[in-house]
């Protein structure tokens, strides 16, 4: 998900996707401790995308606070 694409999104989508990219990266990590998932790089990439999204939301938050 690009950076442009992040900031399209509304609040709420925002916290969709979050709630969704944590989910998938509960399960990567949970599958990569079972066994070597094919890419480990993919978790670095979804906690990454998080990290994005939290951002895009908190900068959202205080802008409407102001």
């Amino acid at each position: 998900m690009k950076n442009s694409e992040i900031k399209e999104l509304s609040e709420v989508e925002l916290k969709d996707s979050i709630k969704a990219e944590r989910d998938n990266l509960q399960k990567l990590q949970f599958a990569h401790s079972i066994s070597p998932i094919e890419n480990p790089m993919r978790i670095k990439a979804s906690k990454k995308i998080v990290a994005r999204l939290e951002t895009e939301l908190r900068a959202k938050e205080l802008a409407n606070k102001v």
